[in-house]
């Protein structure tokens, strides 16, 4: 994809929607440089993204508002705000979490100072009145977030917004990475965030401290299959750019072969540790790998566990 270098654009010279910029700002926290991209999807949506690729941003902007879906940690959410603003001159009226953990949630606060209101499924609300876990780390404990940090309105299966001419679906999903993932659709954009659902740059990502499931994992993905067309595009949680229906199918199909090889290891009686020495992953590691805070070492032990296998501790990792 093009991208054009800038520092602050006027609004006047935002490229067409085949394009995208790239502006400077400067970390809070750090006082370093930090990259973000702004990155035109489909139709009104925009998708906001870290030299990292890491908490992927989407933004519906138009003169009723600017929809965000999720906003970083909290020392990138001034970046956030500044890469909505690249994009429009229209005020933040929602941010829409899709799941608890601190890289989506970070800005909340920032932005509920704002004016904004903080929209989220029941379960997400529920996690945030306790000290918050990460699945690395053995399930690490985080602070608390503040009470001005937690959504105010929250919902069970399904809200739907109807703003700047789009219809967007915002729905729960079953357990998979975490018990509160939520999908956000944008129906006549054709766009689909999926949270941390779906990531392009590693192996899927099983929060078994905050109630993710490998079965809901395939459930989830197999109803964002069904549900991406031939042009829907979809923004996944991590990773570059954004993706389509067949980089979808290329997960599923995936974790469900993984899955599926370990249930039979299961089934013959392998130790967890034979499990692992078998490499059942193996035609898989090369591309989806990653960086060494999650890997096939990682996932092996959680779907060993759920198909049946003896209880097995999920590794923990000190330095994460």
């Amino acid at each position: 994809m093009k991208r054009v270098s800038t520092r602050i654009p006027t609004p006047q010279a935002l490229l067409p929607a085949a394009l995208a910029f790239v502006f400077t700002a400067t970390s809070l926290a750090a006082q370093s440089q930090l990259r973000l991209d702004v990155i035109p999807v489909q139709g009104n949506v925009y998708m906001l993204q870290t030299a990292t690729a890491g908490g992927n941003v989407g933004v519906l902007p138009g003169p009723d508002g600017v929809l965000v879906v999720d906003n970083q940690v909290p020392n990138l959410s001034e970046s956030v705000v500044r890469g909505v603003q690249q994009i429009t001159d229209e005020p933040i009226r929602f941010v829409v979490n899709t799941h608890v953990h601190v890289d989506h949630i970070g800005g909340n606060q920032l932005m509920a100072g704002l004016g904004v209101t903080i929209i989220a499924q029941e379960n997400v609300h529920q996690r945030m009145l306790r000290e918050l876990r990460i699945p690395r780390g053995g399930g690490r404990f985080m602070p608390q977030p503040p009470e001005s940090a937690r959504p105010v309105i929250t919902f069970d299966r399904r809200a739907i917004f109807r703003m700047n001419d789009e219809e967007v679906q915002v729905f729960h999903v079953p357990p998979a990475h975490t018990d509160g993932d939520s999908f956000i659709y944008f129906v006549n954009s054709d766009v689909l965030h999926m949270g941390d659902v779906f990531r392009t740059n590693m192996y899927p990502i099983v929060d078994v401290y905050n109630g993710g499931t490998v079965a809901g994992m395939i459930r989830a993905m197999q109803i964002a299959v069904d549900l991406a067309g031939p042009d829907t595009k979809v923004i996944p949680g991590h990773g570059f750019g954004f993706t389509d229906r067949n980089g979808l199918v290329e997960v599923l199909d995936m974790l469900t072969d993984i899955r599926d090889t370990i249930r039979q290891m299961v089934a013959e009686g392998l130790r967890l540790e034979e499990v692992l020495e078998a490499g059942p992953t193996a035609p898989y590691d090369a591309r989806w790998r990653g960086s060494e805070s999650w890997t096939e070492q990682d996932l092996i032990p959680i779907i060993y566990s759920e198909v049946g296998g003896a209880a097995a501790t999920v590794r923990r990792r000190a330095n994460n």
